[in-house]
Parts: C-alpha cells; structure tokens; sequence
C-alpha cells in the first residue's frame, strides 16, 4: 500500500480536511449490521457519556475492502478520519507509511501490554509503539447450527468432515439448504482456511503463515481443495453476492442447517432475540479443536493534528476499558482483547473460545487469519483469495488449484 508521502498530506489537510470539533471523533468503520450496528452503538454511547461526540463514517461490506478503498482515498485527498476499523496486517501497513498516531500515553496509563495477548500486541504496535487499540478477538472457523434441523433429524454439530457430509445429506433429503454460504471472496476463503486448520495446524502455519512453496504444492492443499468441491455442492444456487448475515439469517430462520463463519454471526442471533448455543448451535469446524484463528478489529487513530488528540486518547481509553470490553463483545459475538475480563455473563459459544484461546495460546497453536487480515499483507492474501474463489466458483480440479495457488503465491511475496 503506497500512498502519498506523509509530508505531502501534511501539506494539502490543511486546504481538504474537513472540519470537525476538536471533541469530536470522525470514525470510519464496515459495522453495519444488526448485531454489529448494536455493537458499535455501545462505544458510540460511551463516547458521548464522556462529552466526546461520535460523527459515523459507515461503509457496508462484510469484508471492509469497500470501507478501505474509501479510507485510501479520503487519505490520499488529506482529509482522514479520526479514527478507522482496521484489521491486523492493515494496521502494520497505515503504520509503516507514517500516519498513524501514537497511543504509548494511555496504553502505558493502562497497563495494556500486561492484559492484551503478545500475538494480538504484534499487531496493535508498530516499532514498539501503540499504534491501535484493540477491541475484540474472533474465531473465524465456528461452525453454527439450526437446532430446529438438527433435533428434528437427531443430529450432533459434526466434529469430523465425514460427519458433516453426512449431516449435509440428511438436511438436503428433508428438503433444507445443507449449508448457508455467501458469494464472496472472503466467504470463500473464510471457510478454505477452517479446512486447512483442520487438516493440521502445522499445515496452517507453513501453508498461510510462512506461504511455504512446498507446503503449498502438497497432496494436504490437494485435499482441502477437494473438501472446498464436496462443500459447494451442498451450497444453494442462489448464494452468489450474498452477504454474511443473509446466510446467517437462512441458519437463524431454519431456512439452512449449517454455516461456517465467524462468531460475529453470533451478533446476529443476539440481535434476533435469540441465545447462541441454544436455537442456534456452536461448535469449531471440523478437526480445528485445540487450534484457534483469531481476528482482531483495532481503532487506529490517524496523526490528524493536537486538537484531535485529547478526543483520540478518550476514544482508545474507551475502547479498552474493562466495561467496554465486556458490554461490546457480549453486543459483537467476539470475546474481549483484554484477558482480565470476567467470562462469567458470556454466552456458552464465547466461554468455550475463552477456554480454546488459553489451550491454544499454551499449545503454540495460535494463529492469525488470512482471510481476515491477520495471515498475509494485502497482495499476497490477494493472491491466495483468488485462487481459492476461482476454484469455488469454476470447476477448477484440486490439482490445478493447488498448483496455481503455489504459483500466484510465489508470485506475490
């Protein structure tokens, strides 16, 4: 991500920032749905209990790339907002430009480096300076269930891919939607990356983390691309551009049996009024017990100038405290960045994370998403993205996709 220098932004905010009250907090953000506006609201309320004003810049797509295409170009015009939404490897990038401003002052105040987690740390600062206020953790490969389909067939949430085709079978002869699935990238590749994590966690790491050539090109990359085709013949022909909480709502309705995706889902049964881990089952895609892939969204706060600091330093105290945390992620369906808050008025699905985040924490098998910014910089998660749709929308082989996620990868780095 190149953009313009931050001397020449400096030069030209002054001609196209927009105006806004040294008290007030411009933020931009991709939080729109029900359970994630419901989310949002609560830091907004925060905020303002504080008398710091909250002027929303919200940008719809589940993904965010709709609200960074924006942020890159109100940037690039001199004009960025207070605060933005952005995901792990995002944060890395904004910072190595130089126009993210420092949070050492209120992270240190608040003893932040001993309550964040170090793996989530490594992407909140930047040359050991706070950059980013964490807010939440979520776990990308959950799998959720109607419990309506589920009980009406005697069913158990699978634990094994085997299980699950079995399951996907017996939904689709009671005439159901097997699985609930969006047509997008990220979609897509949410779900690929739960396979390979399935596969082996080893796997995960030289395949993703490392984008190993070898590990790329193995008979194990094979087999989740062949798992990927068994999965989409399961997927309704109707899934093409739909958003994430559309596909949650078919499981929530009882439309759908089961859907792959992350615990914000969750914020869409709380919003319906409904309990996750009762109408709607949680449980980790098959074969990624004792592995978590985590998802953190930060608020990193953009060097706009000392009479926004005051409000910034408000904002990421807010984002951060203990009561926050808690009220938000109970709201979100994530569970807190924070380690000291209590688990005790979580829903059972965002205990059992708490519980898996520790084991995996202990185990080393604690690793960041690429599907949701947090595996591979932007090209290079691009390149994997492609291939992995490619092949989910096409009749691409196993073999070819393989191959040619091992060639756009290399390519890429």
């Amino acid at each position: 991500m190149k953009l313009t220098s931050k001397m020449a932004f400096i030069a030209c905010t002054t001609a196209l920032a927009t105006p806004t009250l040294a008290d007030e907090v411009e933020v931009l953000h991709w939080w729109t749905s029900g359970g994630e506006a419901a989310a949002v609201s609560v830091l907004k309320d925060d905020l303002e209990s504080k008398g710091t004003g909250w002027v929303d810049m919200a940008v719809a797509g589940g993904g965010g790339d709709a609200a960074m295409t924006t942020l890159r170009a109100r940037v690039t015009a001199g004009d960025p907002p207070t605060a933005a939404q952005m995901l792990g490897m995002s944060v890395r990038e904004w910072a190595d430009e130089g126009f993210l401003g420092n949070l050492n002052e209120v992270a240190a105040a608040e003893g932040w480096d001993d309550v964040v987690p170090t793996a989530v740390q490594a992407f909140g600062k930047y040359d050991g300076n706070w950059v980013a206020a964490p807010v939440n953790m979520h776990r990308p490969h959950w799998i959720w269930g109607s419990a309506k389909i589920f009980e009406e067939l005697n069913l158990e949430l699978p634990a094994t891919w085997d299980e699950f085709f079995a399951a996907a079978d017996a939904m689709e002869a009671a005439g159901y939607v097997a699985v609930a699935q969006g047509g997008q990238a990220w979609q897509e590749a949410t779900v690929w990356e739960a396979v390979v994590l399935g596969i082996s966690p080893d796997l995960y790491k030289s395949a993703i983390i490392d984008a190993d050539e070898d590990a790329l090109r193995s008979a194990e990359i094979v087999e989740s691309f062949e798992i990927m085709r068994r999965i989409r013949g399961y997927v309704d022909p109707n899934f093409a551009g739909r958003d994430w909480n559309l596909a949650t709502a078919m499981v929530i309705n009882g439309e759908a049996g089961m859907q792959i995706m992350g615990d914000w889902a969750k914020g869409e049964v709380i919003n319906a009024g409904l309990t996750p881990g009762v109408e709607v089952l949680c449980g980790v895609s098959p074969g990624t017990q004792g592995a978590f892939l985590f998802n953190t969204d930060f608020f990193a706060m953009f060097d706009v100038g000392g009479d926004k600091a005051a409000a910034q330093q408000n904002m990421a105290a807010s984002a951060m405290s203990v009561t926050f945390q808690e009220a938000f992620n109970l709201a979100k369906g994530s569970i807190p960045a924070r380690t000291d808050v209590p688990g005790d008025k979580f829903d059972t699905c965002a205990q059992k994370s708490m519980a898996d985040l520790a084991e995996a924490t202990a185990a080393g098998t604690l690793f960041g998403s690429l599907a949701h910014g947090h595996g591979q910089p932007a090209a290079i998660q691009a390149a994997y993205l492609d291939v992995v749709t490619q092949h989910f929308n096409s009749d691409m082989s196993a073999e070819d996709a393989a191959a040619a996620l091992a060639d756009s990868v290399m390519a890429a780095k």
